[in-house]
């Protein structure tokens, strides 16, 4: 069994009213935010824009560094970054890719948790509250580790 740990990164992106996007993946039954993994020689940073761009159509560079999160999977360990996306000014501009994703919508973030499986629900809390605070958290599993 390969140890490595696989690393993915998504980004919070929000509209004027500061409500989340969210997106429904056509694979599976739960809503996340958009990301995805990082390829081989790509930064987390590098994969966030990527995958901003595959999945929504949007060719934006991610803000800063949210959190970070280490997580245990069924098929191994995963490292998870979340970067701060920015506000949405015209959502008529996402395009999404209908192979992966079926829908978005932008919710209060007091209801987007509910959209989504608890691990990433945890993750979304601690952007929300690094964001607010304008720092960086650092995670495992979801929960923040205090110094």
């Amino acid at each position: 069994m390969d140890n490595r740990a696989l690393a993915a990164a998504g980004a919070l992106f929000f509209d004027d009213q500061g409500r989340v996007l969210l997106v429904e993946p056509t694979y599976k039954p739960h809503w996340e935010i958009p990301g995805g993994v990082v390829e081989p020689g790509e930064t987390p940073s590098e994969a966030c824009r990527r995958e901003v761009e595959e999945e929504l159509g949007l060719a934006r560079a991610p803000g800063r560094l949210l959190v970070v999160d280490w997580a245990p999977d069924d098929a191994g360990n995963r490292v998870l970054f979340v970067f701060d996306g920015g506000l949405l000014t015209d959502p008529e501009t996402i395009r999404l890719q209908a192979a992966e994703r079926k829908a978005y919508e932008f919710v209060p973030p007091d209801q987007a948790a509910h959209r989504l499986v608890p691990r990433l629900a945890r993750r979304l809390t601690a952007a929300l509250r690094a964001r607010e605070a304008g720092d960086t958290r650092y995670l495992e599993h979801g929960v923040e580790l205090q110094a």
